[in-house]
């Protein structure tokens, strides 16, 4: 185990914390309007909203269940996968080490849900989760989280504002 390397993923996690933390803590909506990605990554990055409007789209349809019933619509957004692989995961030493990486996404509100890279990654699953800007044409005020193929809502994470790769 190289601890340097993985002093420096901590060190460069505790920085991405630090600097999230007043967006996570006092989220304005203009604050909200934006997605940091940081952790086990090459170059932390903080995309805008527009910025991510930008991105190639992706439209997907879901009905899933949720808390208060059943809930479905037609979303687009840009892929998480897109969005993550902007900033350069970075591997840690060992047999297919990319496989172990966890991707946890967070809302303004603090609530967080986890992604595989096997669900996400287009080499294995492949499935299209979205940080969507609109659903059923209307804009959203925040990026969502969407995951196609669940039962239940639980993964969807309204206001979106950081990726922490794991």
């Amino acid at each position: 185990m190289d601890h340097r390397r993985e002093t420096g993923n901590f060190l460069a996690g505790a920085a991405l914390l630090a600097a999230m933390l007043p967006t996570l803590l006092f989220v304005t909506p203009a604050l909200a309007q934006s997605v940091a990605v940081g952790g086990a990554v090459a170059k932390p990055l903080v995309l805008s909203f527009d910025a991510l409007k930008a991105m190639p789209a992706v439209t997907v349809t879901v009905s899933q269940a949720t808390d208060k019933g059943p809930s479905e619509g037609r979303f687009t957004g840009a892929l998480a996968w897109s969005v993550i692989q902007d900033a350069g995961v970075t591997d840690a030493p060992g047999k297919n080490a990319y496989l172990r990486h966890v991707y946890m996404v967070t809302g303004a509100d603090g609530y967080a849900a986890a992604l595989s890279q096997g669900e996400i990654d287009p080499r294995l699953e492949g499935k299209q989760v979205i940080l969507a800007w609109s659903k059923d044409g209307q804009p959203l005020t925040a990026p969502e989280l969407v995951v196609p193929g669940d039962a239940h809502a639980a993964r969807g994470v309204h206001d979106g504002v950081g990726i922490e790769v794991r």
